[in-house]
């Protein structure tokens, strides 16, 4: 933080939870609680405020609790930044700004773990960035094929694991002639409606 602020560099960083922090959020964790407790549902509440610590921060820093009650359960969270009160809200900060970077981090994983983009265990470096390379390209046609051809469906919101191994991952007869090639999916495939839906905004988005 102090090069960063000596450099001139704006920062936002996650701030580990303590005593003193979470007394600092006391009052809006029992106003979430009572928030929760009337409508049944999470609730969270903001405090921004000035805070040091005992002694290794040179001077005092803004920070943003977010009090935040699930289930029952406090989940105390702070963020420190060097952006100002004036420049954006605090409950705006942590929303908008800081919760980005670990959407950010969900769509990495995605990438690792549901496209298989870990795997670079070849001998030359060459072979692995060509992995990757496909790993990436998929993940591109994944983003369009949700964007476009599944809007307003049960995987608008899907993960690119959940898309591959439902909507695209199906058992069917393939019969290929000399003008056209059928595919033709069981009656009771799940999907069904999904998979064609696609195929015809797919087909409308390329013409």
């Amino acid at each position: 933080m102090a090069w960063c602020e000596a450099n001139r560099v704006d920062y936002v960083f996650g701030l580990a939870g303590n005593k003193r922090l979470h007394a600092a959020v006391t009052a809006e964790l029992i106003g979430a609680t009572i928030d929760s407790i009337r409508t049944g549902k999470p609730a969270r509440r903001f405090k921004d405020f000035s805070y040091t610590t005992l002694d290794t921060w040179s001077r005092q820093r803004r920070v943003i609790g977010k009090a935040e009650v699930t289930g029952g359960e406090a989940n105390p969270r702070f963020v420190v930044t060097s952006l100002t009160a004036k420049e954006i809200r605090g409950q705006r900060l942590y929303e908008k700004i800081y919760r980005a970077r670990g959407d950010m981090e969900n769509r990495i994983k995605e990438c690792q773990l549901d496209l298989f983009a870990d795997r670079t265990s070849a001998a030359t470096i060459q072979a692995n960035q060509l992995r990757l390379w496909f790993a990436s390209f998929a993940y591109v046609l994944l983003c369009a094929l949700r964007r476009i051809g599944l809007a307003y469906t049960r995987f608008a919101e899907a993960t690119r694991g959940t898309i591959r191994l439902k909507p695209l991952k199906l058992g069917a007869s393939v019969r290929i002639s000399v003008r056209r090639i059928k595919i033709a999916m069981a009656s009771a495939c799940s999907w069904q409606h999904e998979f064609a839906l696609a195929h015809a905004r797919l087909r409308n988005a390329a013409a």
